[in-house]
């Protein structure tokens, strides 16, 4: 009977623990992060770069997604012009509909929802939908980019 009370007591006490523990989409997202930063990308989180009017009927929760990026160097000759697209049912469109997507922008997994390019970085905004063969395919093709960008 002592034995019992004292294991009662030992839970109580730890029993508070257990709510720190990571679940296993945290365990997951950790690890998609891991492989993105041992692939050389950074991880943030950003607005959608929807525009103006769209933006402005999402709520925080819903505009706010991950960024998976790769910093570009400064350009030495012209500046880099800022430009997105975004996933609109099937088709990518820009918010200023002015130029045509990159060319491995269908390559890309569906959980990705924007494909940006500014003077410091260029990435994609997606919901960490996939494993970490996916984050590595994302990081060959921002590679695959970067090096496009950085030759034109």
């Amino acid at each position: 009977m002592v034995y019992a009370i004292i294991a009662l007591i030992v839970l109580v006490a730890l029993a508070p623990l257990w709510h720190f523990m990571p679940t296993k989409r945290q365990k997951h997202q950790a690890r998609l992060r891991e492989t993105a930063a041992l692939a050389g990308l950074f991880v943030e989180f950003r607005d959608l770069p929807l525009g103006p009017e769209r933006s402005a009927r999402l709520p925080a929760s819903e505009r706010q997604v991950l960024y998976y990026g790769l910093r570009l160097p400064a350009s030495r000759k012209k500046p880099r012009i800022r430009q997105a697209w975004y996933r609109d049912n099937a088709q990518w469109r820009s918010p200023a509909g002015r130029a045509d997507p990159p060319g491995f922008s269908e390559e890309l997994p569906a959980s990705v929802l924007a494909i940006a390019v500014s003077e410091e970085s260029c990435g994609i905004f997606w919901q960490e939908r996939g494993d970490e063969d996916t984050v590595r395919e994302i990081a060959a093709l921002l590679e695959d980019w970067k090096g496009n960008l950085l030759s034109s």
